[in-house]
């Protein structure tokens, strides 16, 4: 999160194609596309662009800020579910936007797409109300009104360092933060330090409040063995929506050529359950299929219906060779 009452949306610095181009790039060498993730980008960039057919719909800034006096007085759930999707400016979009890639895309991907949405609905959900429940505690017990309760603060990246804490939960590595070494599971906690030392106008509490909303979710995801109701209902709403696709797919779908393949009196090859061997002619037949694709004969008779073998076959002549044949398949 990020914090202040700052101009929204300031003079564009370029940085949107930066961001556009490794979308793109990523995307691209995915044999699959994480779709969630790709609708957190839009949705997040959409409504820092505020186009102007949407304009009557998206909130303003000044709507949703994060500020947990008036969410707690007015009860403004606007305010509460809306701010993480609200970004300052343009760095401050593109810089959680590129995290977010790489982040939604681990996640994603290890998870399951349905599994993924719903951990981002817990997330937003819960590092909100603890960056909430934080602020509320500060002002009782340490009288703190100023610095934390009457903070206005937007931007995604609670959800983001919940995110980093959930993906370097079982890590043994060491990695890099801002040129400082450090074990990978500890690693949001010290991008918490050197960001609030270095980078002026971020909001602590709501850094922190995601980092706890990380390792809570652990915790009860390891402590509860029930199905996720949320993954429920997010799983039935994905099942609904995606119903008239399925239904127009199965209305065009091209039923497959079933045909045999085989070699004549060779030996059988491969899975027998999936090849029938023809009785009079020995041809090797695909098992889908009740009629030998070489000569006829239905896969249940024993032979040809007045000739008992391939021999009696090979002993007539070619006139009788012929009749027996216009008798058998008719003219072709």
């Amino acid at each position: 999160m990020e914090r202040g009452r700052g101009r929204w949306g300031s003079v564009s610095r370029g940085m949107l194609p930066l961001l556009a181009l490794n979308t793109l790039t990523e995307y691209y060498r995915l044999d699959r596309k994480p779709p969630v993730t790709a609708g957190l980008l839009a949705a997040n960039t959409i409504i820092y662009l505020r186009p102007s057919f949407l304009d009557p719909v998206i909130p303003s800034i000044n709507e949703v800020w994060f500020n947990p006096h008036l969410i707690l007085k007015y009860k403004d759930l606007k305010r509460f579910f809306l701010s993480a999707f609200y970004h300052l400016n343009e760095s401050h979009l593109v810089y959680n936007m590129l995290s977010l890639l790489w982040k939604g895309i681990q996640l994603e991907t290890s998870m399951g797409t349905v599994e993924f949405a719903s951990t981002v609905a817990a997330l937003v959900a819960m590092s909100q109300s603890i960056t909430l429940l934080l602020a509320k505690s500060l002002l009782l017990f340490f009288d703190y009104e100023r610095p934390y309760y009457q903070e206005y603060a937007v931007g995604f990246s609670g959800v983001l360092f919940a995110m980093k804490v959930i993906l370097n939960a079982q890590s043994d590595d060491y990695t890099y933060v801002h040129g400082l070494l450090v074990p990978t599971r500890y690693a949001a906690w010290a991008e918490l330090i050197l960001i609030q030392m270095f980078v002026p106008g971020v909001s602590f509490l709501g850094h922190l409040g995601g980092i706890l909303a990380g390792l809570l979710f652990l915790r009860l995801k390891a402590s509860y063995s029930g199905a996720n109701p949320l993954r429920t209902i997010i799983g039935g709403l994905s099942h609904a929506l995606n119903w008239p696709l399925r239904f127009v797919k199965c209305l065009f779908r091209r039923q497959p050529r079933i045909a045999g393949r085989g070699t004549v009196g060779g030996r059988q090859t491969g899975d027998t359950s999936q090849v029938w061997r023809c009785q009079t002619c020995t041809f090797d037949n695909s098992g889908w299929l009740s009629i030998c694709e070489m000569c006829g004969t239905s896969r249940t008779d024993d032979g040809l219906s007045s000739l008992d073998s391939i021999d009696e076959i090979q002993d007539l002549s070619l006139d009788e060779l012929r009749r027996w044949r216009l008798q058998r398949f008719g003219r072709r």
